[in-house]
């Protein structure tokens, strides 16, 4: 009976005292995420296909033109697109072993994140004081589902980046921490994708006449 432990199985020798441990397969990782993913996208298209049917039915309540405020919806897509890039910087510093440069990178990326936040919650802020909150009509309330959820999806991806500097700090650059900046990699690019087409479909669509 061999003395170790192969494979993750226990060895029935009580005088075995080591054993050799499976790594977590980044590639199966990296599948479960695009897995994920892919449901999210499934989720983002069923509120988008709501959004397409319920988005001009006013009930005599206001419409797109009236209560978006483009400058700052554009401003605030600006932020989105910058962090993405500022992101980008964060994996080159990572591939390059800079660990300063990588947390450095991933905080401008949260601020960024968290100004997109800042100005979202003001916007809902002030429909809801204008007496505009979801339940004034199906366009409002598609609108909310839509672009509340995708605020829910930054929001948890800025917890998950504060987390991640956390354990760069405390861990450095190994392969589980490469491995998760490549899996919120994608998280962010994706609502970078998904934030595009809120802004081309629901603002800029929905001030036209």
């Amino acid at each position: 009976m061999s003395d170790t432990i192969a494979n993750g199985a226990v060895s029935a020798d009580p005088s075995a005292r080591y054993y050799v441990r499976d790594h977590h397969p980044e590639n199966g990782t990296l599948l479960g995420f695009w897995i994920y993913l892919m449901s999210d996208c499934l989720l983002f298209a069923g509120l988008f296909a709501a959004y397409a049917v319920l988005g001009r039915n006013f009930a005599g309540g206001p419409s797109g033109a009236e209560v978006f405020d483009l400058p700052t919806v554009a401003l605030n897509t600006a932020f989105l697109l910058l962090s993405s890039i500022t992101y980008g910087f964060a994996m080159i510093a990572a591939q390059r072993k800079h660990l300063k440069g990588a947390i450095i990178w991933l905080a401008v990326t949260g601020l960024f994140g968290l100004s997109f936040l800042y100005l979202e919650l003001q916007e809902f802020a002030h429909l809801i004081a204008e007496g505009n909150g979801p339940q004034r009509s199906a366009f409002l309330t598609s609108f909310f589902a839509l672009v509340g959820t995708h605020g829910l999806h930054v929001t948890f991806g800025s917890v998950w980046l504060v987390t991640l500097m956390v354990q760069l700090g405390k861990h450095g650059l190994t392969p589980e921490n490469l491995r998760r900046m490549m899996c919120l990699s994608m998280f962010w690019h994706f609502l970078d994708v998904i934030w595009i087409g809120v802004f081309t479909f629901v603002y800029l669509m929905g001030v036209l006449p």
